[in-house]
């Protein structure tokens, strides 16, 4: 089954960092798609551009309204995701405990609803 690992995290933070720590970061990051890749369960993953650069369209009365930036206010924001093929939700949590992202935010794990034709 495919899950989504979605990261949140501070917007930030990551350029509170320094050159040092910000390198440390995406060792742990590149280590961890690597055991992903080598346990044969990854089949996607990216970063995201800020939420400043998001639109967000809602339909009204048929018609969409364009906004800048994202819908939802909050203090973390998704940052990154990774979508797994794994056998069942204990294993997909187990990836995403194993996350860099678990470490300085929140890794939310969802089932993807299969469409299938």
């Amino acid at each position: 089954m495919q899950y989504l690992l979605m990261l949140y995290s501070e917007e930030g933070g990551w350029n509170q960092l320094t050159k040092e720590q910000q390198d440390q970061g995406m060792a742990a990051y590149r280590a961890y798609t690597e055991a992903l890749q080598k346990a044969g369960v990854l089949k996607g993953s990216n970063r995201l551009q800020p939420t400043s650069a998001a639109t967000t369209v809602r339909l009204a009365n048929g018609k969409p309204h364009v906004l800048d930036g994202p819908y939802v206010e909050s203090k973390e924001q998704i940052g990154g995701y990774y979508l797994i093929d794994v056998a069942d939700l204990d294993t997909a949590i187990s990836w995403a405990a194993r996350c860099p992202g678990a470490g300085h935010g929140t890794v939310e794990v969802r089932p993807v609803w299969s469409l299938a034709t």
